[in-house]
């Protein structure tokens, strides 16, 4: 194995235990019952979203997920 797959196999997992811990740390999006009583707040809630730590967790999923998609594509070549 080269230093570079070797670095960029390192990068994969670091971002898969990220991609993890930072999915585990979500909250739920159906709340049952207590969800449709709250649904009017979430209108207003939502209005903010990206400024509260709910919106910071789904973009750092999103951009997690998008790392995670081109290494594992990257890894997958057959330049190795």
């Amino acid at each position: 194995m080269t230093a570079l797959k070797i670095a960029i196999t390192v990068l994969f997992i670091i971002i898969c235990i990220f991609l993890s811990v930072v999915i585990l740390m979500q909250e739920g999006k159906s709340a049952g019952l207590s969800g449709a009583i709250n649904g009017m707040a979430d209108s207003y809630w939502g209005h903010n979203k990206g400024r509260s730590m709910e919106g910071k967790l789904e973009r750092l999923t999103k951009i997690g997920a998008f790392l995670w998609i081109i290494l594992a594509f990257v890894l997958n070549l057959k330049i190795w």
